[in-house]
């Protein structure tokens, strides 16, 4: 195990920059999901970090060695890749064991090693398969053994679920934490889910146009985004974002809406001042006196929860109801909104406030 310090890291390609001078701190121990878009950069980094991508300037360490400029192979890491990548006439013990073999280690010692992974993951019982009589998701534990035989000071993991069916992706989801958790090494691990972000992660570091974001813990990013990129990218369903001005003690929309604000909020500062009003779906309930009138648009049921988009006075509010509410397209309802849970952005710079 090993902590990872990022310091000024930049990539180009020619003249065309695509990491802009990124820092961050990995702990020792710690599992790290840098979480964004497609085109964000988060690849390129973690393939700067394993070595596959030339560093154009700044620094990475590994422990205390200054490994920018060293091959991939003499960094002590470990990487499963989306794509499972495993050799298709060697059984699951040859292939996890293969990177081993490669570097002349005693026999007994790469199958005491084969083995101690296998427990870890649940292969005891395919250790004599080939690739192609496995499931996907048996081929993803085998490309996690391989990777954890060698022992590394830091797994990299670049979008491993990708290729998995929806129950798949939750089931594996669970098996890499609860691998972390019993072995403990430094984890880097690459999505641009965020539900993967928030459940995995000790840490998330939110990239976009190969800029950090917000680096903090998934709750911190859920209570306090940064700006409305994060707030809108962190959460599902989306929160709602919502144009207007404070005027004489109120949020009034850019459509006439008039929405609460929390008694602590201080007016005087923001009276006049474009803004951006942001509340999640989740804290927006249904009553049945003194709410905000609205139209039902769309009505989605999942069994425990219904999602609905609301006309409320001329702007679409999502919903996100936890009650068991019977309601369809066209009917009328009233919500309160949760006045402790509202953000408040400012709309020229998009910080929050």
């Amino acid at each position: 195990m090993a902590p990872v310090n990022i310091q000024n890291i930049q990539k180009r390609y020619g003249q065309v920059k695509v990491i802009h001078d990124i820092s961050v701190d990995i702990g020792d121990g710690e599992f790290v999901v840098l979480v964004g878009p497609s085109g964000c950069g988060k690849s390129t980094l973690l393939r700067m970090i394993a070595g596959l991508e030339e560093v154009s300037d700044g620094e990475i360490r590994i422990g205390r060695r200054e490994v920018s400029n060293l091959p991939a192979r003499d960094r002590d890491i470990a990487m499963v890749f989306q794509n499972y990548a495993l050799y298709p006439h060697m059984t699951v013990a040859d292939n996890m064991g293969f990177a081993l073999k490669l570097k002349k280690a005693d026999p007994s010692e790469i199958a005491a090693k084969v083995q101690k992974a296998a427990a870890i993951l649940g292969l005891e019982s395919l250790l004599d398969r080939l690739p192609r009589q496995l499931s996907g998701g048996q081929r993803q534990r085998v490309a996690m053994g391989r990777a954890l035989v060698r022992d590394p000071q830091v797994f990299l993991f670049d979008e491993p679920l990708s290729n998995l069916d929806a129950k798949l992706r939750v089931q594996m989801r669970g098996e890499i934490k609860s691998m972390h958790q019993r072995i403990g090494t430094t984890t880097i691990y690459v999505t641009h889910d965020q539900v993967e972000a928030m459940t995995m992660a000790d840490k998330i570091v939110v990239l976009h146009g190969g800029l950090i974001e917000q680096v903090g813990a998934p709750l911190d990013l859920y209570d306090r985004p940064a700006n409305l990129f994060v707030a809108g990218f962190i959460g599902s369903p989306s929160m709602n974002f919502i144009d207007g001005r404070i005027e004489e003690g109120v949020f009034r929309s850019s459509k006439g809406l008039i929405l609460p604000l929390p008694d602590s909020l201080s007016l005087a500062q923001y009276g006049g001042r474009p803004l951006v009003y942001g509340i999640r779906p989740e804290h927006i309930r249904a009553t049945t006196g003194g709410g905000l009138p609205a139209r039902v648009g769309i009505v989605e049921g999942t069994g425990s929860e219904i999602y609905a988009r609301l006309d409320c006075g001329g702007e679409e509010i999502s919903c996100l109801f936890r009650e068991r509410l019977n309601i369809r397209f066209g009917d009328k309802i009233e919500i309160a909104i949760d006045p402790t849970c509202i953000h408040l952005f400012d709309k020229a710079s998009g910080k929050r406030l």
